[in-house]
């Protein structure tokens, strides 16, 4: 597909920087940011409202009216379901643990793909998540898969989470990673993975300004072989 301005994707798991790295890369770029784990996460509290349960066994017939009349969009960095912006909620663990429930029925990673590549079709933009390279811009310019070791990423989000007020240990938030990394690469639809050709990037003991940097210099390398169209 020709675009007129490259599509940036960076999947990884959680804990790996992907978020803070899309968002300053998207800044260094000129590009727009777009977090798919936001929009499934949106999704989740939609769905939480509407008392849907991903266990039930009913669950996709519950789910199809709500598929069809949700509106999740963007403002700016901002995500707002039906129009309300969903704030700190949005980075609620156990709203980050339905979504990765629900990101696992095909009706709603189906609905999701769509809205997906509808918002980044014209390019310009960093998407990151944990299928974007693989299923939803398996044509993306430039791929990347942010990485780190479980410890690592464990530290980062008990930090983070305990910043927000949060009353979790780092062991609990350590067992909950090993469990949604075995969720996520286990799953038969779109499981987490890298691309066969993205850029691996280890950020364990690396800083995001040194993340960022490998991320440009693979970018200008690719431009400059003619691999990809030039980001800005």
């Amino acid at each position: 597909m020709k675009r007129a301005r490259a599509i940036v994707a960076i999947d990884g798991p959680v804990g790996a920087g992907k978020t803070t790295a899309a968002r300053e890369l998207a800044r260094a770029l000129g590009f727009s940011y777009l977090s798919t784990g936001a929009m499934y996460r949106a999704f989740a509290i939609a769905a939480r409202a509407a008392g849907i349960s991903p266990d039930a066994a009913d669950v996709e017939q519950k789910l199809a009216p709500l598929l069809n009349t949700v509106r999740i969009t963007f403002d700016g960095e901002r995500i707002l379901l039906d129009g309300r912006d969903l704030g700190l909620e949005i980075a609620d663990p156990r709203v980050s643990d339905l979504a990765s429930r629900f990101s696992a029925l095909p009706a709603v990673r189906e609905k999701m793909r769509d809205w997906q590549r509808a918002a980044a079709a014209d390019g310009g933009v960093v998407m990151e998540g944990r299928d974007i390279g693989t299923v939803i811009f398996p044509d993306a310019e430039f791929k990347f898969f942010l990485d780190a070791e479980v410890g690592v990423r464990a530290r980062r989000r008990f930090e983070e989470l305990s910043a927000q007020g949060e009353a979790v240990s780092e062991a609990e938030v350590r067992a909950s990673l090993i469990e949604r990394d075995a969720r996520d690469r286990g799953r038969e639809l779109a499981p987490l993975r890298a691309a066969a050709d993205a850029v691996v990037i280890d950020s364990s003991h690396l800083t995001m300004s040194q993340v960022i940097a490998h991320m440009k210099s693979a970018i200008d390398a690719a431009h400059n072989a003619g691999k990809g169209l030039k980001p800005k």
